[in-house]
């Protein structure tokens, strides 16, 4: 198998577990990357999530924030603001980019779901 093809199935495993984040939660990209049993892939999760906007399926890369919260990936949505817009329509509340309450918003895919 290929780099490209690994990367390509690695992608796609993050998408089917972001695809499962309820609406009024948020994950970490590390979380995301420890269910996968990738703890130090939490970068390439993120790449995944720059990336899913090309996908034809929804993923929900607004669910996905930084291990504090913060909205780092916001520079990568359609305009800096959707990020923070996206979330505040599903009841979460933000301030100065970051996710007020964020342990009780957190949702842990290795709490929550049964391994892939």
């Amino acid at each position: 198998m290929s780099e490209s093809d690994r990367d390509t199935n690695f992608f796609e495993s993050v998408y089917e577990v972001a695809a499962l984040i309820p609406a009024g939660r948020v994950t970490s990209y590390g979380a995301i990357a420890r269910y996968l049993g990738s703890a130090r892939s939490s970068r390439m999760v993120g790449w995944a999530m720059n990336n899913s906007f090309s996908s034809d399926r929804n993923i929900p890369a607004h669910r996905v924030v930084n291990r504090n919260g913060s909205l780092t990936g916001k520079h990568h949505f359609p305009n800096e603001h959707e990020m923070q817009r996206r979330l505040e329509a599903e009841g979460i509340k933000i301030m100065d980019d970051q996710v007020v309450n964020f342990s009780d918003v957190f949702w842990d895919p290795n709490l929550e779901l049964k391994v892939l």
